[in-house]
């Protein structure tokens, strides 16, 4: 036998009473509905609570820092900002938590649960914000705009930490050597720097990295992958960084510019690096002889001096190079190639610094001086000849 009863607000539900004669009562349902967009509750509390949202009433006030809240339970969470109390624990890892939201989204992290999808790529997250970021990917949408030079942004917090470009404000700031930072990331970035922490490690080649990005950019080394690509040359990178880098070439965009002599950079990286000519800085030394160089790459293929190591190899005659730079110089015997001319007389060299050599017969400059007789040379060679004059390493006859 079935019955209908009366739940609320019109609401009705039918009952199996041959079924469930005593969960009657427990079936009959009361809603609370708000007067301005009809929205049902089941607590009367839940309504009231909702109906704030309408009102933009917050009653309830932080005492320490005045941040007003809508709903007590709101102004108990924040309260542990300022408390530092996390009653919510994790039984994998511990690690502790203000909130129970956020320990339950924590914890997706050793499940692996992703419950939110892309319907357009259907890359999953597990959280909905980072969906709702990844989707703007797909939009292009930047709702946020920078008020000072109209740049825009997918995200709030890029726009906020684009601005402080513009204060030149860095309240993030390193305890360790008290670097500071506009970004927090950055920070967190640089800090791992400073203790040399590397979570991150390449399972093939057991290569440690502090960024997880970092990891995956270098394993496309072992892949061989390079998914991006230059719309000009159609030349390929591992990573995106390295092709904006490269397409400067075909731009001859120099957006950096050293401050002391005004020449022109492609990647701030370069400037650094020159602006050590200037300082004569020379942060990097070599650990066996104690030389020092500018570039951390200069002592690398310097230390192949004490190892004799050679790992640049001609295809054609199997001679072996230290350098890379001196294996493609040298490739140039097979291949006749003189990329290099001069602009007086048109002949051409294969080296760089060859052309710098012959350029000065035409300007008869002579900046290679004998520190003994004072006498001065266009080549390095004839002072090195020269100097065994006074060195007596060679015997000289005369009167040939």
């Amino acid at each position: 036998m079935n019955e209908t009863h009366l739940i609320n607000d019109l609401s009705v539900e039918t009952v199996d009473t041959d079924k469930n004669v005593e969960n009657v009562n427990h079936k009959i349902k009361i809603y609370f509905t708000c007067d301005i967009c009809g929205k049902k509750f089941c607590k009367k509390r839940n309504l009231k609570r909702h109906f704030l949202t309408h009102t933009k009433e917050k009653p309830y006030s932080c005492v320490i820092c005045n941040k007003d809240f809508s709903c007590k339970g709101n102004l108990t969470k924040h309260c542990r900002i300022h408390t530092n109390e996390k009653p919510f624990s994790c039984h994998v890892c511990n690690k502790d938590f203000s909130r129970l939201g956020d320990l339950k989204r924590h914890y997706r992290v050793h499940t692996g649960e992703k419950p939110f999808s892309c319907d357009v790529c259907g890359k999953k997250f597990t959280e909905k914000y980072h969906l709702k970021r990844h989707y703007q990917i797909h939009t292009n949408e930047k709702p946020f705009s920078c008020d000072v030079c109209n740049k825009d942004f997918s995200q709030k917090s890029h726009l906020n930490t684009h601005f402080l470009t513009h204060t030149n404000e860095k309240p993030y700031s390193c305890d360790v050597c008290d670097k500071k930072f506009s970004d927090k990331c950055h920070l967190k970035r640089h800090y791992q720097i400073e203790t040399n922490e590397k979570p991150f490690s390449c399972d093939v080649c057991r290569k440690g990295f502090s960024r997880k990005s970092n990891l995956n950019e270098h394993y496309r080394i072992h892949t061989k992958e390079k998914l991006y690509s230059c719309d000009v040359c159609h030349k390929n990178f591992y990573k995106n960084s390295h092709l904006n880098y490269h397409y400067r070439i075909h731009t001859n965009e120099k957006p950096y510019s050293c401050d002391v002599c005004k020449k022109g950079f492609s990647q701030k990286s370069s400037l650094n690096v020159h602006f050590r000519t200037h300082t004569k800085e020379k942060p990097y030394s070599c650990d066996v002889c104690g030389k020092g160089f500018s570039q951390i790459q200069s002592v690398a293929i310097h230390c192949r001096i004490h190892t004799g190591e050679k790992p640049f190899s001609c295809n054609v005659c199997n001679k072996n190079f230290s350098r890379k730079s001196n294996l493609n110089t040298h490739l140039r015997i097979h291949t006749e190639e003189k990329p290099y001319s001069c602009d007086a007389c048109g002949k051409g060299f294969s080296q760089r610094s060859s052309l710098s050599s012959h350029y000065r017969i035409h300007t008869n400059e002579k900046t290679f001086s004998c520190d003994v007789c004072g006498k001065n040379y266009s080549h390095k060679v004839d002072l090195k000849i020269h100097c065994r004059i006074h060195t007596n390493k060679e015997s000289y006859s005369s009167g040939v």
